[in-house]
């Protein structure tokens, strides 16, 4: 949505989109920290980001493992999500 809006907000400007990058350079770390953490809640390390340069099937691949179902139990990158450290 903040991406959106400074689209917007460039484009009424009618410069350079220094906006919009800077808004995305702000998020792309969080975005990359969520999608760690997703893949650490079904057990498997963050480098699997990397098989996203693999043309469309990477992608696909990604998709499926975050829409898998996370551990039931703790693993070894902690507690599921909703359990803390001390009911694992």
């Amino acid at each position: 949505m903040a991406g959106v809006v400074a689209a917007v907000v460039d484009l009424a400007v009618g410069t350079y989109p220094i906006l919009y990058t800077i808004v995305l350079l702000g998020l792309l770390l969080p975005a990359l920290a969520a999608q760690v953490r997703r893949l650490h809640d079904t057990d498997r390390t963050g480098w699997w980001l990397l098989i996203s340069f693999v043309p469309l099937i990477g992608t696909i691949w990604l998709i499926i493992l975050y829409l898998r179902a996370s551990d039931p139990g703790p693993n070894r990158y902690g507690p599921p999500p909703g359990q803390s450290m001390a009911t694992a």
